[in-house]
C-alpha cells in the first residue's frame, strides 16, 4: 500500500470511537480546509471529526477518483451521512473533492475539502431549505 491508500483506508473505518486513526495519516501541524473551517493541528482536527462524527447517525465515503503525483493527492468523493435535524434523518449524499499534500513522512500536511455546502446542510434546514431550492430553481441551477 502507498500513502494515499492508507489515507483512503482510515476513511473507510473511521468512527467517533477511533478517532486516533488519524494520527496515523496526518501530520501534528496539519492544516484543513473545508467551505466552513479553517483548522490548524492535529489535535484541533480530531476534536473536529469528533463533533462530526458524535453528531450524525452515521458518515461514510466512497471514493470515485483517484490521482496521485509526488507529494500531491486528488480525490473525488461522494459522503453519505444521516443526522436526526437534516432531511428529517435521511440520508443525505454530498459529492466532493480534495486536494491533499504529503510531507516528507508520508503524512497529510494540508487537506483542502470542496464540496457544496447547500447541499450538505442549508437545503435540509427547515426554514432556510426551501429559500435555498428556490434561489437554486431561480437560477437554473
Amino acid at each position: 500500500m502507498n500513502r494515499l491508500d492508507d489515507f483512503l483506508a482510515v476513511y473507510q473505518q473511521l468512527t467517533a470511537d477511533n478517532l486516533d486513526l488519524l494520527d496515523t495519516v496526518y501530520s501534528r501541524d496539519i492544516e484543513f480546509c473545508d467551505p466552513a473551517h479553517v483548522i490548524h493541528g492535529l489535535d484541533a482536527l480530531r476534536s473536529y471529526f469528533g463533533e462530526l462524527y458524535r453528531n450524525a447517525d452515521s458518515v461514510g465515503f466512497s471514493f470515485i477518483r483517484r490521482h496521485l503525483v509526488d507529494d500531491e493527492a486528488y480525490l473525488s468523493w461522494r459522503m453519505s451521512f444521516r443526522h436526526p435535524k437534516l432531511a428529517r434523518g435521511r440520508t443525505i449524499e454530498v459529492d466532493g473533492m480534495s486536494y491533499l499534500q504529503f510531507d516528507e513522512a508520508d503524512k497529510v500536511r494540508y487537506h483542502r475539502d470542496y464540496f457544496d455546502l447547500g447541499a450538505m446542510l442549508y437545503e435540509h434546514l427547515p426554514l432556510l431549505g426551501s429559500l435555498v431550492k428556490t434561489i437554486k430553481r431561480r437560477l437554473g441551477t
